[in-house]
């Protein structure tokens, strides 16, 4: 995208509970943006890990408390592979350095508003948060989740002709073809990237996959 983007991606201490480690964590990233010039502003896209459910659920609140009004597109998922060590969380980051310097950061909530954003709109990028489907199967959850996409999408101006990225997180329960299968069916087949990931599981306990989504826009 002509775009400079820096990615951290660390584990809190060995033995330090969730909302410490995470709080840890948010220090340790700042220092090191600062070390690029950027700082939490430019934050674009934040997502939390956690050993288990409560850990991902501490964890997701405190990322919240920590940014307050500086909310990126954000998602949280639980999976014990993704840890090295016998963290209970983690984080990634994605930061942005803007082209224009003065760029504003437009963060859109959903309506009624939740603890992360619809999406970010942040330099003529737009980082959607993780989209999900309580759907019963997974053969209904792909479509409700790329119709869900779809919609937030046309609120922000753009079509799926704009998407760049697709980033799935799937249920490690779910076979990856009948994803891709699901996926070649849908409106999203012409994105230039899809990267799947597998995790032990979502915010919701019927969650069976979220879709992250990066578009670019016109204005």
């Amino acid at each position: 995208m002509g775009r400079e983007f820096v990615e951290i991606v660390a584990e809190g201490k060995t033995g330090a509970a969730p909302e410490s480690a995470v709080n840890e964590l948010f220090q340790r990233f700042e220092a090191e943006l600062k070390s690029h010039g950027l700082s939490l502003d430019n934050a674009a896209r934040i997502r939390v890990w956690g050993r288990d459910r409560d850990a991902r659920t501490l964890a997701t609140a405190a990322r919240s408390k920590i940014l307050g009004k500086r909310k990126a597109a954000s998602s949280s998922f639980i999976s014990r592979d993704w840890f090295d060590s016998e963290a209970t969380a983690g984080l990634e980051l994605l930061a942005l350095r803007p082209i224009d310097p003065g760029a504003e950061r437009r963060p859109i909530d959903f309506e009624p508003a939740r603890n992360y954003l619809c999406y970010l709109g942040y330099d003529s990028v737009l980082f959607y948060s993780g989209f999900t489907s309580d759907a019963a199967t997974l053969e209904e959850q792909v479509p409700d989740v790329l119709r869900t996409l779809a919609n937030a999408f046309a609120v922000s101006g753009v079509s799926w002709s704009k998407v760049v990225k697709l980033s799935i997180l799937l249920d490690r329960t779910q076979k990856l073809e009948v994803l891709r299968n699901l996926l070649a069916q849908g409106p999203g087949v012409d994105v230039p990237e899809v990267e799947v990931s597998l995790v032990d599981g979502f915010a919701g306990e019927k969650y069976l996959l979220e879709i992250e989504a990066t578009a670019v826009s016109d204005e």
